[in-house]
């Protein structure tokens, strides 16, 4: 398990960067945190870490979006596995790209044992406390 502190979201962006080294293709990050916690800026520095030019956004409504095999999932409006299923969404678990899920707990009983979870927890306005580690 590792700990990191950020005082804004660039800073978020950065550590999600960093974070980017340490993944490899098949890796499924679980993001786990309130809204407003930092996700999406934890996902667009990852996306940054790996090369992604594109425009990272919250998939809110599209529940997924492919950035070149970084799949961005946001799963706050599912209500179950068998949504996520029904979409087709679980496929790319076991694609050869890295899943990056927001709102995981909504999906839990179809998500591979083997995932790794970053917690994001506001401990200010604008700071917070990433802890980042692997789960089976």
């Amino acid at each position: 398990m590792k700990k990191f502190f950020s005082d804004c979201a660039e800073t978020t962006k950065k550590i999600g960067a960093e974070y980017a080294a340490t993944l490899e293709k098949g890796d499924v990050v679980l993001l786990i945190g309130e809204m407003g916690a930092g996700k999406t800026a934890f996902t667009q520095g990852i996306a940054a870490g790996l090369g992604v030019t594109a425009k990272v956004t919250s998939p809110t409504y599209a529940y997924m979006n492919d950035y070149g095999g970084l799949y961005h999932f946001d799963c706050y409006r599912l209500s179950s596995g068998e949504d996520a299923e029904g979409l087709g969404l679980t496929d790319y678990f076991y694609a050869d790209g890295i899943c990056v899920i927001e709102w995981p707990e909504n999906i839990a009983d179809v998500l591979p044992r083997a995932a790794r979870k970053v917690t994001i927890i506001k401990t200010g306005e604008n700071t917070r406390e990433i802890i980042a580690e692997d789960i089976n």
